[in-house]
């Protein structure tokens, strides 16, 4: 799976994704990235990249020309590439997207927002292009939303993750949260591991993690268990 990440500050996608787990799915190959920065494809001497909104109002205004030939540089595209505008106007970034997209694409294009956002026209010229959200909230820059997503599809692309099992039960890969965890020492502070779990009967210790799963999500996201 490859990843790459047009923004104006491709130091925050370098930094994260060669640290932690990411960083050993670059390493073993699993997945690539590369950030390319519309800067570098300005025409004007000063080497703008936004511009004040027509109508007027507050903020600035990323421009066409550098954004749009930053794309264009990275055509031909993989035939499977996905093309994603880092926006509140798309549609939610879900577990189920990130699986589609990590079993169904093998190049993920991602344009971060910046200031007000795009120019319309840029969104006009990338047919292609889809609006993806994190959430209803709104950030600095689309860096962060990108790494969201980079991390969540690298969690699913084969040999990122050490371990399958780890992936599969995250919470959201079969629909509910997951079952809580605990670890040594067996009793903190007057607090008990479940005795379940110190039982060595594998059959009883996933029975209870599946009742866990099931009544954590019912009091928490009760909304899952509805879809």
């Amino acid at each position: 799976m490859k990843f790459s990440v047009l923004t104006l500050f491709p130091e925050l996608i370098e930094t994260y994704t060669t640290t932690s787990i990411i960083g050993r799915g670059v390493a073993s190959g699993a997945i690539t990235v590369e950030a390319i920065n519309p800067r570098n494809f300005t025409t004007n001497k000063h080497k703008k990249v936004d511009d004040t909104p027509y109508g007027g109002g507050a903020g600035m205004v990323l421009a066409c020309q550098p954004v749009i030939d930053a794309y264009r540089s990275l055509l031909p595209l993989n035939p499977k590439a996905k093309v994603i505008l880092t926006s509140p106007t798309g549609q939610q970034f879900t577990h189920s997207l990130a699986k589609q997209w990590a079993e169904t694409t093998d190049q993920l294009v991602i344009l971060c927002g910046h200031y007000e956002g795009f120019d319309e026209r840029i969104v006009e010229l990338i047919p292609e292009l889809e609006a993806v959200s994190v959430g209803d909230f709104v950030v600095t820059g689309g860096e962060l939303p990108a790494l969201l997503m980079i991390d969540a599809v690298s969690r699913l692309v084969a040999g990122c993750v050490q371990s399958q099992e780890s992936v599969e039960n995250d919470s959201f890969y079969n629909g509910l949260l997951d079952f809580p965890h605990y670890t040594k020492p067996a009793v903190f502070e007057g607090l008990e591991v479940p005795p379940v779990l110190l039982s060595g009967n594998h059959a009883e210790i996933e029975k209870w993690r599946k009742a866990q799963a099931l009544a954590r999500t019912k009091a928490m996201r009760p909304d899952l268990l509805d879809r």
